[in-house]
């Protein structure tokens, strides 16, 4: 069973590096392994992609301490990252400015991510996969604890109500994981989920336009990377996403207030930028267990991992919850995972 949700719909075309998870983190794992995985596959099947590279700046002598902490944990974990002189950095790209350093990943690069579900899809289909779109999952009734397999309850939007048993179960729900997680599981194990709306912004002008993906150094505890510069395919650049808490996972609306702010960080790198051509466009919601920090700094940080487990007492029962960033670059190795945990 699949689902494909507003995390897939909305999420960033970015193919990232893994550089702020950590050492031992299943997100750094995953989005290393997976990324390979991605640019294979892409060179294979056609897929559109570009190594763009991504820049992250420094302003000043506290974030450029943060920058060389990050370099020396690429290196540990076989990353390639590094510094450029700032005159290299302006010869590059004379719109963008860093005061005092510039890190570049030079293995980040973009992907159609249309394209590559698109692919997914094809390649599910062509094996024997059914999907079910449009299909709701009210319930889920583990038979003698998952040995004997699983009763799933849908309705389809006209109301119609059917029934399936699954020898296994993979809640790869999205945003409604823990939900589900949480209507199968004893209360003892019950997860809170947090869900993180981050708005995104369109850029209308033709100029600046930068050709590599720009992030500003990421503060402390912050639970995103900042308001960063990204690109689709054709060129076209876009802000975001900020962070703003919300209790429903379907609330999309963009927030007029988010706007302004957004303009004065974006100003911080890109200070050319026409802040008349700058519109809220739309937003995602990403799935979170914690609203700690988006960057693994160590302990208390409130860094919240993936969680991609084989629950115990409930055969053939696996979880996936809070597959957030870098979820798309680490994709098809969660599959790999998730495949070894069944049969292996």
């Amino acid at each position: 069973m699949a689902k494909i949700d507003k995390t897939s719909r909305s999420v960033p075309d970015v193919i990232h590096a893994g550089i702020y998870y950590g050492p031992t983190s299943l997100k750094t794992e995953l989005c290393l392994k997976g990324k390979r995985m991605m640019y294979d596959v892409c060179q294979k099947q056609g897929i559109p992609y570009r190594n763009c590279k991504k820049w992250i700046l420094a302003q000043d002598e506290q974030q450029h301490e943060q920058l060389d902490k990050t370099h020396k944990f690429t290196k540990s974990i076989g990353v390639p990252t590094h510094f450029i002189s700032l005159t290299e950095a302006t010869a590059r790209e004379p719109d963008v400015l860093a005061r005092n350093a510039v890190l570049e990943s030079p293995s980040t690069g973009i992907i159609d991510s249309h394209t590559y579900m698109t692919y997914l899809e094809s390649d599910f289909q062509s094996k024997g996969g059914d999907l079910a779109c449009h299909t709701k999952v009210v319930a889920v009734e583990p038979l003698a604890s998952g040995s004997q397999g699983y009763q799933i309850q849908t309705t389809s939007p006209s109301g119609e109500e059917s029934s399936i048993t699954a020898e296994s179960l993979i809640n790869s729900a999205g945003l409604a994981a823990v939900p589900l997680s949480n209507s199968i599981l004893p209360h003892d194990r019950y997860m809170k989920p947090y869900y993180a709306k981050g708005s995104y912004y369109s850029y209308a002008a033709a100029h600046p336009k930068p050709t590599t993906l720009i992030y500003p150094a990421p503060s402390t505890g912050a639970a995103g990377l900042g308001t960063h510069l990204t690109m689709d395919m054709t060129g076209s650049i876009r802000f975001g996403p900020d962070v703003e808490w919300v209790d429903d996972p379907n609330d999309l609306s963009v927030n007029e207030e988010r706007l302004s702010p957004a303009l004065d960080e974006i100003k911080t790198y890109l200070p050319s930028i026409n802040r008349e051509k700058v519109h809220l466009d739309y937003a995602g919601v990403r799935p979170k267990l914690g609203k700690g920090s988006a960057v693994a700094r160590g302990k208390g940080d409130g860094f919240s991992d993936f969680y991609i487990k084989k629950e115990e007492g409930f055969e053939g029962f696996i979880n996936l919850l809070g597959i957030e960033s870098p979820g798309l670059t680490s994709s098809l190795a969660i599959a790999d995972m998730v495949e070894d945990l069944l049969y292996k």
